[in-house]
């Protein structure tokens, strides 16, 4: 046997004070940056739709490590049983798993027609068992819709949806909303450059228009608006238009927050 060879002792290499401090400060400035609150926030929703392109949507969403506010209907779908049906509901589930969050857009999704006296409205349906019939409600009648929403969201999510609504369409008067509010619910409507146009017809609003004026005039604070999934739309908007406003809006230093954060409705919701 030949005899072991030694080895000469490892050497430690020298770090200068200097680097172990220009080092830390690097650490310090990147925990810092990751946790400093962003200065140009914008507030991406979606409202419900024929639920089409959910499923991209939240690819997207996963892949931008976006948060965003859903509102939800149990609209008719391209597959299932409404929205807010078993089909869908898993869907749902993953969404409150990955951290969105999830308001009221009525359950039956319920426009508002006109006022009526005494503290009632003309009001229709598109789903559901009255589906299409205007009719006389009262306010119980609407905060019933607004909380049926908000009962299915939290069951098949596991997670408190937010003491807000958004009336389908947007449409509203001083009068419900007043209503609104006495039963715990707070109406979220969108800023005009926000309006993102999924709902145009795509022959005269192209996808390319449409991300160039989102691009283009939507400001800090914002609130931004979609659908999973317009039925009238023959060029989809998302996921085509998403992903590229995401990407462009994040270039421009903004970022993006749920209606949580919005200081608008923080005080609410608490």
């Amino acid at each position: 046997m030949y005899p072991a060879q030694r080895q000469p002792p490892l050497k430690t290499p020298r770090v200068s004070w200097r680097a172990w401090v220009v080092g830390g400060w690097a650490l310090c400035a990147l925990a810092a940056h990751a946790n400093a609150p962003c200065s140009k926030p914008l507030y991406l929703t979606f409202d419900t739709g024929h639920m089409g392109v959910a499923s991209l949507i939240a690819e997207v969403l996963n892949r931008q490590q976006v948060k965003v506010t859903f509102f939800a209907a149990n609209e008719p779908t391209k597959e299932g049983d409404g929205s807010l049906g078993e089909y869908w509901a898993p869907w749902w589930k993953a969404r409150g798993a990955e951290g969105h969050a999830f308001a009221s857009h009525t359950f039956d999704h319920v426009y508002w027609r006109s006022d009526l006296p005494r503290d009632s409205w003309r009001m229709r349906p598109t789903t559901g068992t009255r589906k299409g019939q205007t009719e006389a409600w009262t306010s119980q009648r609407y905060c019933d819709q607004l909380q049926l929403a908000n009962t299915r969201l939290e069951q098949i999510t596991g997670v408190k949806p937010l003491p807000l609504f958004r009336a389908p369409g947007g449409k509203t008067s001083p009068s419900l909303l007043h209503a609104a509010k006495q039963c715990g619910f707070m109406h979220v409507g969108w800023a005009e450059a926000g309006f993102l146009g999924d709902e145009l017809p795509s022959d005269k609003y192209p996808n390319a228009l449409l991300l160039e004026r989102a691009l283009n005039h939507l400001h800090a604070g914002d609130i931004l608006m979609a659908h999973l999934g317009i039925w009238s739309r023959q060029d989809p908007w998302a996921p085509t238009v998403l992903e590229p406003l995401i990407e462009g809006l994040k270039a421009k230093g903004f970022c993006f927050a749920t209606l949580k954060e919005h200081p608008q409705f923080k005080a609410w919701i608490r």
